[in-house]
């Protein structure tokens, strides 16, 4: 792996710990911003560097959302690149955990995953002389606090990165707005900070982003989740599906007993997936509910014959689900992480993957009516006018973003870049 030059923001994360620096009394850094705006990297790099530097036989703490998602996200494309500039490491799998060596010395680094408010005690009772966290604004706050709270060898620091939330998030309040109080080093990048990153590529991310999205991931800002959730939609965006035959069908289904039960029929073509048709009842409009064998038979006459490849659905409807089975449909769960999913069809409509057909008439009054709820804590959509749009949500993070998961490096799991 080449790096050309950096930036000078990149610049000043790689030595603001080295002696001389006008930073030097720092005891935490904090990059956040723009997705692609080289943080991460620099951040690794310069992680490690001081690490090697000052310590030997030490412990250090290195946390992602998961250890897996740290391996892919940052030690993937970090540790080649310490190994061209002579670092030597052993990675043990099983222990997760890294040992390193570099002039000399050996230091060894644990791998933590932050992924819910029961991973803090994954940390405790370890020893660090320094910890990295990588997206912090991702974790639960109990776990970072406790990754900082296991930092009490003389000498320790530090290290933050993340791409922003909302303007209420604990992070942002208790972190970057107290940055001088906590002696922290706050860095904000933009994609401009990335040298490494052609015009082309910025526009595409620019492209990839709308609404809140936009703002915290191409502009750097913590940003509230305001008015409704696809702004960029309109009656523009809706088309007939081509002629011909389809190269696969699926079915995804959002499944209401007292609300509303929403069904779209989707097909592949050159790989733009189209939501061709739709079943949508709604028991209070319609003045009954419906069964489960009604719903299923619904499901027959929707697909009329078609063979179906899968049928994606809410994961919490489990008796319809076993209906489905029972009946030999190959139903599979929805991935169902709300805002990931909203992100992943945003950036699929955008794009030009998701097409939506002039029949599915519910679909399309909803994307007009599906709105932020502005007054909760955090980011929540309005839970009404939002049955078609969790069945297309369903539908895009589980099988239109792709076999590996990911929109343009998106990753569905992360939520991020």
């Amino acid at each position: 792996m080449e790096i050309e030059r950096f930036s000078p923001k990149q610049r000043q994360v790689l030595t603001w710990w080295c002696p001389g620096s006008p930073h030097e009394a720092r005891e935490a850094i904090i990059c956040d911003g723009a997705v692609r705006s080289g943080k991460t990297l620099c951040l690794g790099l310069s992680f490690f560097s001081w690490a090697m530097a000052g310590f030997d036989g030490a412990a250090f703490g290195l946390c992602g959302k998961t250890a897996g998602a740290l391996r892919r996200n940052l030690l993937g494309e970090l540790m080649p690149l310490l190994g061209e500039l002579g670092f030597r490491w052993e990675e043990k799998v099983s222990r997760n955990l890294l040992k390193v060596r570099f002039g000399g010395r050996e230091n060894t680094f644990y791998l933590f995953g932050g992924r819910d408010e029961g991973s803090a005690a994954l940390i405790q009772g370890v020893t660090l002389a320094g910890v990295l966290l990588d997206e912090a604004a991702l974790m639960p706050r109990s776990f970072v606090e406790q990754a900082c709270a296991r930092c009490s060898v003389t000498g320790s620091r530090l290290w933050f990165s993340c791409n922003p939330e909302g303007p209420e998030h604990w992070f942002y309040q208790e972190w970057i707005r107290k940055s001088g109080a906590r002696n922290a080093l706050y860095l904000h990048f933009t994609m401009e900070d990335n040298p490494a990153l052609s015009p082309q590529v910025r526009e595409r991310y620019r492209r990839s982003f709308s609404g809140p999205f936009y703002r915290r991931f191409v502009l750097g800002e913590w940003a509230a989740a305001q008015g409704r959730v696809y702004d960029f939609f309109d009656e523009s965006m809706v088309r007939p599906a081509p002629e011909g035959e389809m190269e696969r069908w699926c079915v995804s289904c959002d499944y209401g007993t007292a609300n509303p039960t929403s069904m779209g029929l989707w097909g592949l073509r050159d790989g733009i997936w189209y939501r061709v048709e739709e079943f949508y009842h709604d028991s209070r409009r319609e003045g009954r509910q419906m069964t489960d064998g009604e719903y299923a038979d619904a499901l027959e006459r929707l697909t009329a014959g078609r063979r179906i490849w899968k049928v994606v659905a809410d994961p919490s409807a489990a008796s319809f689900l076993e209906t489905l089975r029972r009946r030999g449909w190959p139903v599979q769960p929805a991935r169902n992480d709300v805002l990931a999913g909203i992100r992943v069809t945003a950036g699929l409509l955008k794009s030009g993957r998701l097409v939506i057909c002039p029949p599915c008439r519910d679909a399309i009054r909803e994307f007009f009516l599906y709105r932020w709820d502005e007054t909760a804590a955090g980011d929540r959509v309005k839970k009404c006018h939002d049955h078609a749009m969790d069945d297309i949500r369903y539908f895009a993070a589980t099988v239109a973003a792709g076999t590996e998961d990911c929109l343009d490096g998106f990753c569905v799991e992360r939520g991020r870049f």
